[in-house]
């Protein structure tokens, strides 16, 4: 492990080399040196390189020669700050350096043509239990990386690896200092769950990376749908896309009166590739009536939600997007736990609330959460008329379900998928959404009741299913 020692070096020749052969005949490295004599004529910095009992007798030898400040407890970190090139960038990471009472041993800055600065600092903390709260206060000045620490502490340890996850997550995702302060916040509240209970982190925060990565690979010009084109009846026909992660996107198109109606739209952060591809299956896509139909409120069926005029979808559905509006928790994020997994969920994917004065309400009626589907209302479009279910709150409050029995139609919403009809990316990312979920329903006994309902009442009965993921199950297929 490496230990940083401040050392008290009188103003002589030979001082430093006293303090080097302590070192050497204990076998120890140095891999670190900081000395500034307009600064501090005797403070000399060391990083030192050796086995825990090696340094414990090479701090023991460097205390007796009088080599050691008489701060037993401090710290030196290495940190690099990304600092706007402009007048005054510095001031407030000093301000905030003044504020812990942190000394600087080691500065070094250099600015590009970038509109940033690269400012290097050798940070001497006396005490230790302040680095917590002042990397936190730092990083959310600007983007921080810490260069080089005592890994042997494990509260500082848990702190830059947050931090650094924090710093690689902006990168990939392109996220704002704000974006990345409150990253920042919530994958702290992750590792404070994780470190109660004694869990390592790295599992995790790797599926957590994961899923990241795979938003950002799989998006811009790598995203690809599979598209399927229905006809349902003599006036509608339906297209479906598939992305490669979020909910499928399904519209009806009124071939009369050449309407549309969206059925879920996926996740935020691909709307303009969903739309470019919507234009392109519909090139006056804009200039026709158009509606979108929510099955529910999950960040990855909402994706469009600002692009529609109308926005259809339950009562329990608009409440949550109502109280999200105020700060309030998503059903999702109503336990302490789940909070933080969404909450990263919904920055990387780059979720908003739907416009809530877009949303119009399906229910004429509240349903019977006794049961687990009971009729809630009715939608017409074209030729089809829906009767509309809802859940009692399996997958999440508000899920709704659209049945035709005249057309043997049926949307599930996420109530059921199809996992046997998946692409490899759908499957890919089915794998790692969990991790940011928690869960995938709310309720899991609710929900298999769910599911147990829908398959008494589609399975084998001759429906075109179309699910919340996954392909469209066809009239003689099993579900």
């Amino acid at each position: 492990m490496v230990k940083s020692f401040m050392t008290n070096m009188p103003d002589q020749c030979g001082a430093f080399l006293a303090a080097s052969r302590i070192i050497e005949r204990h076998q120890g490295n140095i891999v670190r040196v900081s000395y500034n004599k307009a600064v501090d004529a005797h403070a000399l910095f060391l990083d030192v390189e050796a086995e825990d009992t090696v340094l414990s007798a090479i701090e023991g030898e460097l205390n007796q020669a009088g080599f050691l400040k008489s701060v037993p407890h401090a710290k030196i970190i290495l940190a690099q700050f990304d600092v706007p090139d402009h007048p005054g960038a510095v001031v407030p990471i000093l301000e905030v350096l003044n504020r812990h009472h942190v000394n600087i041993s080691y500065i070094s800055s250099q600015s590009n043509d970038s509109g940033h600065a690269s400012l290097k600092m050798g940070l001497y903390i006396e005490e230790p239990g302040v680095m917590d709260t002042l990397l936190r206060e730092l990083s959310a000045l600007c983007p921080v990386q810490i260069l080089s620490y005592d890994s042997g502490e494990k509260k500082l340890d848990t702190t830059v690896f947050y931090l650094r996850f924090a710093s690689e997550i902006r990168r990939l995702l392109r996220l704002t200092q704000e974006q990345t302060n409150e990253f920042t916040y919530y994958a702290n509240l992750i590792m404070q769950e994780l470190d109660e209970r004694n869990e390592p982190p790295s599992k995790t925060f790797e599926y957590i990376n994961r899923f990241a990565r795979f938003v950002a690979e799989h998006n811009g010009a790598a995203y690809e749908c599979r598209v399927t084109h229905v006809p349902l009846t003599e006036q509608v026909r339906a297209v479906v896309l598939e992305p490669p992660f979020g909910s499928n996107i399904t519209v009806l198109e009124d071939t009369k009166t050449r309407a549309l109606l969206v059925i879920d739209s996926g996740f935020r952060c691909c709307a303009r590739y969903t739309l470019r591809q919507l234009r392109t299956i519909f090139p006056d896509f804009d200039e026709r009536k158009r509606e979108m139909l929510l099955t529910h409120s999950d960040s990855d069926h909402t994706g469009l939600a600002e692009s529609m005029p109308v926005i259809w979808c339950s009562q329990r559905t608009a409440d949550c997007f109502a109280n999200e509006s105020l700060g309030l928790p998503s059903p999702r994020e109503a336990s302490a736990t789940g909070l933080p997994y969404y909450r990263l969920n919904k920055l990387i994917t780059e979720y908003a609330v739907p416009p809530l004065n877009r949303l119009r309400i399906l229910n004429t009626s509240h349903g019977d959460d006794e049961q687990p589907i009971s009729p809630i209302g009715a939608f017409l479009f074209g030729d089809m008329r829906f009767n509309v279910l809802q859940g009692n709150g399996g997958h999440v409050p508000g899920e709704t379900m659209l049945i035709d029995p005249v057309h043997r139609v049926a949307f599930t919403g996420d109530d059921y998928i199809n996992p046997h009809n998946m692409t490899p990316p759908q499957k890919e990312f089915d794998r790692l959404a969990p991790y940011l979920a928690r869960s995938v329903n709310v309720d899991s006994p609710r929900y298999h009741a769910i599911l147990r309902a829908v398959l008494a009442m589609l399975d084998g009965k001759g429906y075109l299913i179309f699910p919340g993921h996954g392909g469209v199950v066809q009239r003689t297929e099993a579900m």
